[in-house]
């Protein structure tokens, strides 16, 4: 008997030699075969090649789109953040302008010393009308104490 291939394919020594081991295979046995057959398996199909560009372009695009967008925002907000800040300072010294007014004319009347004005002092800062007070407890006794008062001044 000549030498023979093994049945398992793929071993060079013959047959009836022990120590033969199958080779396992899931393709071809030729080296170059197998590099082929990964390589057309991985490769992909040129409309999948072609969808993945223009999809990497167009997010590039968006991309760019969005950071131009973020910026225009970044800016606006910027501009309208000074412009609050402005008003707000604006507002401010009004108020400021405003408190001092009033301060010297509260100052200017507290310091009057004229016999008789004081019920007219207190009605001044007094609400006499019942339909606008916004307090809970019943104030009418006091309130027509005060209209009396205002009318007909205590005599010394």
């Amino acid at each position: 008997m000549g030498p023979s291939r093994c049945p398992w394919g793929g071993c060079a020594h013959s047959a009836g030699q022990g120590g033969c081991v199958p080779q396992e295979s899931n393709g071809p046995t030729d080296a170059y075969a197998a590099i082929a057959k990964a390589d057309r398996l991985t490769q992909e199909p040129e409309s999948l090649r072609k969808w993945r560009e223009e999809q990497k372009q167009r997010l590039q695009e968006l991309d760019a789109a969005s950071k131009v967008l973020e910026q225009e925002w970044r800016e606006r907000a910027k501009k309208e953040l000074e412009e609050w800040n402005l008003r707000q300072i604006e507002q401010m010294e009004k108020n400021r302008v405003n408190n001092r007014a009033s301060e010297e004319a509260f100052l200017k009347e507290s310091r009057e010393e004229d016999p008789g004005t004081e019920w007219e002092k207190v009605a001044q800062l007094c609400d006499f009308n019942p339909k606008s007070s916004k307090q809970n407890k019943d104030v009418s006794r006091m309130r027509s104490v005060l209209i009396s008062l205002k009318q007909t001044p205590l005599a010394r």
